[in-house]
């Protein structure tokens, strides 16, 4: 067989290496949307777990702590995180002050009660 190309075959291995690296490219895709799938159900269980106290009672409803947090203080929601450790509930809220002000409330999540503030000017923010 004839070589027809202008350029030696070493130099033309580069020309199968978008082939392999769309194929090393998918592989490592499909892999992480399987890892994404696998935790995305560990996940779904959790709020599930969360929805069912919050249905009993056990857990008070993120939105009675927004409704306490609005009429109590200025500003907007930046962020909300729920945690659990060792079994307890606490909701973390980020509120944006009026003058910029970045302030998170702590909350326990069984009882509602405000545990913490941090943050700065706080006083400015209160209605």
């Amino acid at each position: 067989m004839k070589n027809t190309s202008l350029l030696p075959l070493k130099q033309r291995s580069w020309q199968r290496l978008p082939y392999k690296f769309a194929l090393m490219l998918a592989l490592v895709l499909m892999l992480m949307l399987m890892l994404m799938l696998m935790g995305s159900a560990t996940g779904d269980q959790h709020w599930e777990a969360l929805h069912s106290e919050v249905r009993r009672g056990d857990v008070v409803p993120l939105e009675t702590i927004l409704d306490w947090l609005d009429a109590h203080y200025i500003g907007d929601v930046l962020e909300v995180e729920i945690d659990r450790d060792d079994g307890l509930v606490e909701y973390e809220i980020k509120l944006l002050g009026p003058q910029g002000q970045v302030v998170e409330f702590e909350f326990d999540g069984h009882s509602g009660q405000l545990m913490q503030i941090e943050g700065v000017r706080i006083r400015e923010m209160q209605r």
